[in-house]
């Protein structure tokens, strides 16, 4: 602290002999600074402050303004930095302040600055709580710490790391970053699972037990956010209970990344592997030579010490910063001891401290001037916008056994790069050392995090197609097949990781179910299983405590109907081979087709010729007759004889093709279903059956259908024996079931049932697993492969056979009424042939009576 007041006093002497060179009096201009001169960040950037004054008055000797330094150690206390910047503010009349050091001890300061229009200059202040939109005279000289979310969801995304666990300091610098951090990581696809809030002084213990908290749990991802001294105590604890193996991944931010050269070694050795994210100072020649001259006087000036310590970034910062107070306090003619005092009235019964603080008339000029300050510094080019330093490029670091090792960079334009020159920009990071020494990124999760060989999986305990639970009589093994189990094995597959698993029937132990697919679905809820794979529906309940994959099965619920035989015995089935369409268009051109005759032939043949009524019988006839080809009247025009040939064409197709129709409906038995609608069901006060211990009977009462009339079938094979008995003998007249059911029951009884009536959505067959799981994406994915690829589809048909609806009624829905369309063409030809030769004929005409 001596040392540090000393620098200070020196380089005010300094000034003021500059001063007196010059031969001109120079306005002499107070600038506060607040640091904690005990710590390495408040020492180094005190230096930095020191070291930016006397360059810029060295490089600018001519300039009318010289800044006056008047330094106060804030101890690292929020209180005392609040003290200092008052004593500053009011005793010593100084125009600017540059610090506080911390989030915490800069915010009431911020507001004595608004308030007496004083800027206030952090250089090392990265708390999005703190904003220039709020108190104008707030100039934060560092890019913000929610800049730095973006590049840490970019790694979450190369990486495919869906989920990720927040660990935070307890304060206003660790908590306001992580709403950044969430936002960032959802536009990418991932989320934060899990937030870890830890206080500043918690103790070794209470870490411990936050640590193995997190053990407990799947996600291996963790994003570290806090002060380097937590983080000290943080690592070496993580270290000890051996989290930092080759499943886990750790990801610091700017705030520790920045202060790893100071770390004690025995931190950064327990740091192995974890990932940095850094604000990018590009090398330059001038960042050299001011490190060589800074490292020259730090030995110097601590000659005592042995090593010299890395200059970090936030001396940079400062001297930046205080290179741009200097410039604008210059550009902005800001005078000494201008200020003025506060309105009389507002002092009435109020005369704090804090109430008598006077304003600085040049305060808004010089807020104006930094804000406008262009120039290049040691960290880059300086420029502020909305109070804030245009930083916006990251770095990429890794830490490895020989230090701290640069593995890429991030930028908004570019993402993720490994080097900024046009040869290096690749689209990925170099190799990374991960916890544990690994070369391979870890996936991010882990199967069973309480060391459990394999996944227990619970199955229903049923006796069906899609799950069958068989007991060895001999060993007493169970063993589990089925077609959900033979999906479930494609699918892990698929899966770019071994998954072991064990089938865990849920069953009492004595041969029966030990309860509902509901309180199946509800034991991966409680964690006795890690997921359940079966016949299990996609519903909205369900889905408040357990997450599903896509459906692997059609989706919907139908019902289940008896069929009765249709033999074609009914009076009118001569009708039934054509629609009405073709029966009204037929009769039509039998009267067009007798008049077009009559026309053509009038006046030439004397067989159409007499009374109207007499040459309108003949045509008629003559047309009606062609239907049997059995006309006998003589006809003397060729056009005539071009009409008569396309429409005894046309009545060839159309006569053998009602034969053809009809001869089918007479012999092929036919089938239909007995229950169409579900409002058949409820006039008629039918009793309607559904699968025992499903969610069917709440949507049948949903549906309208009284509880009264509702039947419940406890297994698929009793469908048929309710279906047969019907609803008047003990029966049911229809069975509602899920589309997946319907049609391994159909596959046997295609003859004797049909599904019928509306199809009501349902999510579909799916596997369950636990809320948020991390592994819910691989297998979600996995699933769309295997239905997507056809393995589905094949099991279908080595489980429930080829066809899954009735033939029979196909037929029937098919075979009644050939439609108008399919002979559509023949009568446009026959009428454009009719109307050209009456055309034709109607020209003949006229030449032979001009003629």
């Amino acid at each position: 602290m001596k040392r540090e007041m000393a620098r200070v006093l020196l380089l005010n002497v300094f000034l003021v002999f500059l001063t007196l060179a010059k031969g001109e009096e120079r306005d002499v201009i107070k600038v506060g600074v607040v640091l904690d001169m005990d710590s390495w960040v408040g020492r180094v950037s005190n230096m930095c402050i020191s070291m930016a004054i006397q360059d810029f008055y060295k490089k600018h000797p001519n300039f009318n303004t010289t800044i006056l330094l008047s330094s106060r150690d804030s101890g690292g206390d929020v209180v005392q930095a609040a003290s200092a910047a008052l004593d500053l503010m009011k005793n010593e009349g100084v125009q600017a302040i540059i610090g506080p050091q911390t989030s915490a001890e800069a915010d009431f300061p911020v507001h004595l600055g608004q308030k007496s229009q004083i800027p206030i200059l952090c250089f090392s202040v990265t708390s999005p709580s703190l904003s220039s939109s709020h108190t104008p005279y707030f100039i934060r000289a560092t890019p913000n710490d929610s800049a730095q979310a973006r590049p840490i969801a970019a790694l979450a995304k190369a990486y495919n790391w869906r989920e990720a666990v927040a660990i935070y300091e307890d304060t206003e610098y660790g908590a306001s970053f992580i709403p950044y951090l969430r936002d960032a990581l959802q536009e990418v696809g991932s989320q934060i699972l899990f937030r870890c809030v830890l206080s500043p002084m918690a103790s070794e213990k209470l870490i411990t037990k936050e640590l193995n908290r997190l053990m407990a749990m799947q996600t291996r991802v963790f994003i570290v956010h806090m002060m380097s001294s937590l983080a000290s105590r943080l690592f070496l604890q993580v270290q000890q209970l051996g989290m930092m193996s080759k499943e886990y991944v750790w990801i610091i931010t700017d705030g520790i990344s920045n202060h790893l050269n100071s770390m004690d070694p025995t931190v950064k050795s327990s740091m192995q592997g974890v990932i940095g994210v850094k604000a990018y100072i590009q090398e330059s020649k001038h960042l050299a030579k001011f490190t060589a001259r800074w490292e020259q006087q730090y030995k110097e000036e601590y000659s005592n010490e042995k090593e010299i310590p890395d200059l970090n970034v936030f001396g940079l910062r400062a001297y930046d910063a205080t290179w741009a107070l200097a410039l604008a306090i210059e550009k902005s003619g800001t005078e000494a001891a201008n200020f003025r005092q506060p309105i009389p009235g507002k002092l009435a019964g109020n005369m704090t401290d804090l109430s008598t603080l006077r304003i600085s008339i040049s305060g808004p000029k010089l807020l104006r001037a930094i804000l406008e300050s262009r120039f290049r510094g040691l960290t880059g080019q300086i420029r502020f916008i909305n109070g804030e330093l245009l930083g916006s490029k990251f770095q990429i670091v890794n830490i490895v056994k020989e230090g701290v090792r640069d593995v890429g960079f991030w930028s908004p334009e570019s993402g993720l790069l490994r080097g900024w020159k046009i040869r290096q920009k690749e689209k990925d990071l170099r190799r990374l050392i991960w916890p544990g020494g690994s070369a391979v990124a870890p996936k991010g999760w882990v199967v069973n995090p309480n060391g459990k060989e394999k996944l227990r999986i619970g199955v229903p305990f049923t006796h069906g197609k899609f799950v069958t639970v068989e007991e060895d009589p001999i060993s007493g093994a169970q063993r589990v097949t089925g077609f959900s189990v033979d999906v479930f094995a494609e699918v892990v597959k698929v899966l770019p990781y071994n998954l072991p698993y064990e089938l865990v029937p849920f069953g009492d132990g004595h041969g029966k179910s030990k309860g509902t697919y509901d309180e199946l679905v509800y034991q991966v809820f409680l964690g006795n299983y890690d997921a359940v794979v079966g016949d299990v529906t996609i519903i909205a309940n369900r889905s408040n405590y357990v997450d599903f994959t896509p459906p692997y099965t059609d989706s919907g619920v139908s019902m289940i109907v008896p069929v009765k035989r249709k033999h074609g015995s009914d009076a009118w089935t001569f009708f039934m081979p054509l629609t009405w369409e073709v029966w009204l268009v037929s009769t039509s051109f039998f009267f067009i087709i007798a008049f077009v005759i009559w026309f053509l032939e009038n006046g030439r043949n004397k067989d159409f010729q007499g009374p109207l009524r007499e040459q309108m019988g003949k045509a008629l006839y003559f047309s009606f007759s062609t239907l049997t080809f059995s006309h006998r009247d003589r006809i003397t025009s060729n056009l005539t004889r071009v009409v008569i040939i396309l429409w005894l064409f046309l009545l060839l197709v159309l006569s053998s093709s009602y034969t053809a129709n009809l001869a089918s409906i007479l012999t092929v038995k036919q089938l239909e279903p007995t229950v169409t609608d579900i409002q058949f069901l409820i006039r008629n006060g039918d009793y309607v059956g559904y699968q025992n211990n499903s969610f069917l009977e709440g949507l049948l009462k949903k549906l309208g259908i009284p509880e009264s009339k509702l039947r419940a079938v406890q297994k698929v094979d009793d469908n048929a024996k309710a279906l047969s008995k019907g609803s008047s003998k003990g029966g049911v007249a229809a069975i509602f079931d899920e589309i997946p059911y319907i049609k391994s029951f159909l596959s046997g009884n295609l003859d004797k049932f049909t599904m019928a009536g509306p199809t009501f959505k349902t999510g579909g067959f799916g596997f369950v697993l636990p809320k948020n799981s991390p592994m819910l994406s691989d297998i979600s994915r996995a699933v769309l492969n295997v239905t997507d690829g056809g393995a589905v589809a094949a099991l279908e048909k080595i489980w429930f056979g080829e066809q899954t609806t009735n033939p029979n009624l196909s037929n029937v829905r098919t075979s009644y009424g050939l439609q108008f369309d399919k002979f559509l063409g023949l009568f446009l030809m026959v009428g454009t042939s009719s109307i050209a030769a009456m055309v034709i004929s109607s020209f003949q005409q006229c030449n032979d009576h001009r003629s």
